[in-house]
């Protein structure tokens, strides 16, 4: 019977493990996310993995020839041991549940921020000025508090916009 396996790879090797499983046959997922990188004053989106240095491999340890997977170029070993821990479907499940339509999970940078945090505004009218972490709503708009002009303002910005300062 086949299930999902946590295989951890070699530093940045993600996508590189995942695409010679695939030559393998293996069914391989890595799940990405999009982020956006600034640098020297240029913003671009790249691909991350949601989780640095693992992916999901989907095998059935007693029909396939499983141990050649730990030979796979960026593939450190199976997470669990020798034979390898099972991970339960529902986990699998929940998160392809939040695939978009691109096959990415939507992140928010600003989950990770908790109410008082210093934050800063990294693009938009807004840019460069720092402020506190108030909350966050549904449409992933961030309330902050601001000072500006001697007095302190609330603003709402966009959560993509805002990093931990």
């Amino acid at each position: 019977m086949k299930r999902w396996y946590v295989a951890h790879t070699r530093p940045q090797a993600e996508a590189r493990a995942r695409e010679h499983l695939l030559h393998q046959g293996f069914e391989a997922w890595l799940p990405e996310y999009r982020k956006q990188r600034r640098h020297a004053r240029r913003t671009d989106q790249v691909l991350r993995p949601l989780f640095p240095r693992y992916l999901f491999v989907h095998l059935d340890l007693d029909a396939e020839r499983w141990r050649s997977v730990l030979g796979t170029a960026g593939v450190q070993h199976l997470v669990g041991g020798d034979p390898p821990t099972p991970l339960a479907d529902a986990v699998i499940d929940l998160l392809k549940s939040r695939v978009d339509a691109e096959g990415l999970v939507p992140v928010s940078p600003a989950l990770s921020l908790k109410p008082g945090d210093a934050v800063r505004i990294a693009d938009g009218p807004l840019a460069d000025l720092e402020g506190v972490f108030l909350d966050i709503d549904e449409k992933d708009r961030v309330a902050i508090l601001l000072r500006l002009m001697g007095r302190t303002l609330r603003v709402q910005v966009a959560g993509r916009d805002v990093e931990k300062a």
